[in-house]
């Protein structure tokens, strides 16, 4: 009797997952790869959710990821609809909320992040969130009629839902506690410097300042934010971040702190359990940093190199990406890869702010950490080149630089 198939159980319909599954065929592995998703969809691409699924400019079979079709003749096995409920890595088997259990001989954590919601806040009628499909949908809908939006956070979720939100007709209020959006991300002069694009749209900012409570019937019809002010709202967008989906892993021995804990080959503290994408925290060579990236690039990329490192083993050196990640907003692209740090010393190499078209280096300690990239897509492919270099991209020894021009 033939002794069972190999088989790779992938927790998690994300991108990341659909992408390790994917490679894993590509690299001729013939075993059997189970496929789990917590939702009814098949699985589908994210970006698009804050732009042209709210914006009502394609449909959800548009942005899938993965084809009953395609399925079929990658010979995946899907589970959709159910979700990992716990994991018993002695007797190596995965729980799903249905009561199966599925047995597994490598096992892909693929379970993403959820969006955070305020204690209470969810009460209120009107109140969203944007990370999956039906939130989505959900949202798109509540912007029929072009309402007043209040959207708490100005991250990148944020801004993308403020400028598709504006773009559809609505009165869109950006609240963030930062002296600017995305100032987290980009710092507070650069943050600064770009708060023009949204302004100049017509979205509001009230920055510097926090929600302090939602108020209305049943339906949300005020912020009210810590400084005494309040902005009306039809609907309140949060947008505050997210946490990793690790909750179903507890007792499981799988370390976790923020994301699932891996080595510098997605490997976890369990044998034959491996992290991707959203979920997955781990110490990057390139950098000299522990990271967990929410972003389209690193799924991709990282979902491929579990399956390879599934199938030859671990000598084939650690992960060591450059983070990139890009921004639609009000027309503008914005393009940032590696690490940028709000101490980082900043510089525009290219372009300039007034123009809407520039490059602005992150240096720290003399080298290149980072770089944004504002409509600027060509220079941005020199320079994420320059950051994958081992040296973890040594600042340019080009001529005199402009001085930053302020918005």
């Amino acid at each position: 009797m033939p002794a069972p198939k190999r088989r790779v159980v992938v927790a998690g319909a994300s991108l990341a997952g659909v992408r390790t599954a994917r490679a894993l065929r590509d690299r001729g592995f013939d075993g059997e790869v189970v496929l789990v998703g917590a939702e009814d969809h098949l699985p589908y691409d994210r970006p698009p959710l804050s732009k042209k699924i709210l914006a009502g400019q394609v449909s959800l079979d548009e942005i899938q990821l993965l084809s009953h079709d395609e399925a079929d003749a990658l010979d995946l096995e899907l589970r959709l609809g159910c979700r990992a409920s716990a994991l018993d890595p002695a007797r190596r088997t995965l729980a799903l909320d249905t009561g199966e259990q599925l047995r597994y001989d490598d096992l892909v954590v693929a379970t993403g992040s959820a969006a955070k919601m305020p204690p209470g806040w969810e009460a209120y009628a009107g109140v969203h969130v944007l990370r999956t499909a039906d939130d989505a949908l959900a949202l798109r809908s509540a912007l029929a009629g072009a309402p007043r939006v209040a959207v708490a956070g100005g991250g990148f979720i944020g801004c993308e839902v403020a400028s598709t939100a504006r773009a559809l007709g609505c009165d869109v209020t950006v609240i963030e506690p930062l002296a600017a959006p995305m100032a987290r991300v980009l710092g507070d002069a650069t943050a600064l410097d770009l708060a023009g694009i949204p302004l100049d749209a017509g979205v509001r900012l009230r920055c510097g300042v926090a929600v302090e409570r939602l108020e209305g019937g049943e339906r949300v019809e005020r912020v009210c934010l810590t400084d005494g002010s309040v902005v009306p709202a039809d609907v309140v967008v949060v947008g505050i971040g997210a946490r990793p989906v690790t909750d179903w892993l507890s007792g499981s021995g799988v370390a976790v702190a923020d994301g699932v804990l891996c080595d510098e080959h997605c490997a976890t503290s369990v044998p034959g359990v491996y992290a991707a994408g959203d979920v997955a925290r781990w110490r990057n060579p390139l950098f000299g940093r522990e990271m967990r990236i929410e972003h389209w690039t690193n799924a991709t990329e990282q979902g491929a190199f579990v399956a390879r490192t599934i199938l030859e083993g671990r000598q084939t050196g650690g992960y060591a990406p450059v983070p990139f990640v890009w921004s639609d907003q009000h027309g503008v692209k914005l393009q940032i890869a590696g690490v940028p740090d709000p101490s980082d010393r900043g510089r525009i190499v290219e372009g300039s702010v007034t123009e809407r078209r520039f490059v602005a280096l992150y240096e720290r300690e003399e080298r290149l950490a980072a770089v944004l990239a504002v409509n600027s897509p060509r220079s941005m492919l020199t320079y994420r080149r320059r950051l994958a270099q081992p040296t973890a991209g040594e600042a340019p020894a080009s001529g005199r630089l402009a001085a930053r021009p302020s918005a």
